[in-house]
């Protein structure tokens, strides 16, 4: 049975304090990262998502969450996340109410990750910042209900070795890597129960 996804079932499924375990192995050059997961609260509600630049250092080309570096002036992770989401998608930091965190999550590329979830009025106001965000979409909340729906699959990495990764199904894009992995988390957390 699909449970109704409304604010009040996401609050109480996504607000549950958090231990600091990062999944993978943090070290002490591990950089601070946040990334903000925007659930979209229309008829069907979706997560938005977006497809980096090809031009970026990092993650070029990836699906990720809007997110980033935690800089000096971010006095929390959340606040790193909304700063994020307004810079690369113009995503306004008043129109999002933070409902929770997820475990925090260690990229293969040095970063320890806090995901930080936070309910989108429907009809938001979005654009994307064409230096980091080549495009904008949105997963269906719904998905994430699938227990088929995710899948493990093996990739080489720049060094040669093989890992297996998370990737879940979208109609024109490849997820996978970090953003994966942090929605199969957000999947358990939202089927808990269900």
């Amino acid at each position: 049975m699909t449970p109704p996804f409304t604010a009040e079932f996401l609050r109480q499924r996504l607000s549950e304090p958090q231990t600091s375990e990062a999944a993978g192995v943090a070290t002490s050059q591990s950089l601070a990262a946040a990334v903000l997961i925007p659930i979209i609260m229309e008829a069907e509600p979706s997560i938005l998502l977006t497809r980096r630049a090809d031009s970026l250092r990092h993650h070029a080309g990836q699906v990720s969450f809007p997110g980033g570096r935690i800089d000096p002036e971010d006095a929390t992770p959340e606040a790193a996340a909304l700063r994020e989401a307004w810079e690369e998608v113009a995503l306004d930091p008043a129109g999002v109410e933070l409902i929770g965190r997820l475990p925090d999550h260690m990229t293969g590329t040095g970063f320890r990750v806090t995901p930080v979830v936070g309910l989108v009025a429907p009809g938001a106001a979005l654009r994307a910042q064409p230096a980091e965000v080549a495009a904008i979409l949105h997963l269906p909340l719904a998905v994430l209900l699938d227990p088929q729906a995710p899948r493990r699959s093996r990739i080489r990495s720049r060094g040669g070795d093989w890992h297996e990764v998370w990737v879940w199904p979208h109609e024109e894009h490849h997820i996978w890597g970090a953003t994966a992995a942090i929605l199969v988390t957000l999947a358990g957390r939202l089927r808990g129960g269900v």
